[in-house]
């Protein structure tokens, strides 16, 4: 058997969060250790109870959760996306309320803490702005030496924007801490507005989601109808993007790109028409995209074959045994008698 690899999270917990928060819960490739949020989708502090909510009712109650950055490195906190994904961020799903506590420390004193408790082999997966990265970056310099991967669903290469014509929302929301990611000494994956505008879930999917024994995904399949409505005005039918799930399941390596160049990247911190672009030197298409000397950004543009099935199939695995199955593991876990 594959031993899971220890994961950081870091997300603003939204539906499309909840699915990629699920996504790693249910494969057996990941095992979440940590997780940040930070304000997008909706305030930091409304991420976290919403994280709270959903570890609680898959059984993962143990996992910490820390409330990272409120406001972006410049500027201000905007208030969220209620229009993407409800008030309460995950669609206007009521969810009840977990018994755990917030972890005693940032989301970026989390991030540097569990980097160093497993220096060298945790992967970081940033699903919001980036904010807390780059703050765990400030805090300690030598994190890039210190983590196996980071993957970022954020960004558009060759495809239009979704905040401004060039400007995804997770980069848009802090420029000047993506901008910092980027140019750290580590290579990153973005996860790009490229492919998970072009990785669609359907009705049908949604309704194999409502019609599961588990809760987990009756929940997930609930808040996709409030997702699926906005994303009708944008695709012309009922169905969404998989953005934060497909990051999730490209870092675990479920998933295979066909194209994802390494290339320069950077973001535009400017106060022109072009704040919050991902500037990816994608001139290399032409040429079939041959290696680039001090390049650092895997960019993934489109994938083997369709993600919805697998997403769908994995989060299914997430029954309504799943808390008694959880507790009967961590206490194996407590008891030395088990390696998570």
């Amino acid at each position: 058997m594959t031993t899971p690899s220890a994961f950081y999270l870091d997300c603003d917990t939204g539906i499309d969060d909840a699915l990629a928060l699920a996504y790693l819960l249910a494969s057996p490739l990941a095992s979440v250790v940590g997780i940040g949020t930070v304000s997008g989708n909706v305030s930091a502090a409304v991420g976290a109870r919403n994280t709270l909510d959903l570890l609680e009712l898959a059984g993962h109650a143990h996992i910490p959760v820390a409330v990272g950055a409120h406001h972006p490195l410049a500027g201000s906190f905007g208030g969220g996306a209620p229009w993407v994904h409800g008030e309460n961020g995950i669609g206007e799903v009521s969810l009840a309320p977990a018994a755990a506590s917030l972890a005693g420390e940032s989301a970026a004193e989390m991030l540097v803490r569990l980097a160093r408790t497993h220096a060298g082999s945790l992967k970081v997966l940033a699903i919001g702005p980036l904010t807390n990265i780059a703050e765990a970056l400030r805090l300690e310099p030598a994190l890039p030496s210190l983590v196996d991967s980071v993957t970022v669903m954020g960004g558009a290469a060759l495809a239009p924007g979704n905040i401004t014509p060039v400007a995804e929302a997770n980069i848009w929301h802090d420029p000047e801490a993506a901008a910092l990611v980027l140019a750290a000494d580590w290579d990153v994956t973005l996860v790009p507005l490229d492919v998970t505008m072009a990785s669609v879930l359907e009705e049908p999917h949604q309704q194999q989601l409502l019609a599961s024994s588990g809760a987990v995904p009756r929940a997930l399949g609930e808040m996709l109808g409030y997702y699926f409505r906005f994303y009708e005005g944008i695709y012309g039918r009922p169905c969404s993007a998989m953005h934060d799930p497909l990051a999730a399941a490209l870092a675990v390596g479920a998933v295979r790109p066909a194209l994802a160049p390494v290339v320069r990247a950077a973001v535009d911190t400017t106060s022109g028409p072009g704040r919050g672009q991902t500037v990816c030197d994608m001139r290399g298409l032409y040429a079939g995209y041959p290696p680039v000397a001090g390049a650092r950004c895997r960019v993934v543009l489109s994938l083997e074959e369709d993600f919805a099935p697998h997403l769908v199939d994995t989060l299914l695995t997430l029954g309504e045994d799943a808390a008694v199955l959880d507790s009967t593991t961590a206490a194996l876990a407590s008891a030395g008698a088990l390696t998570r």
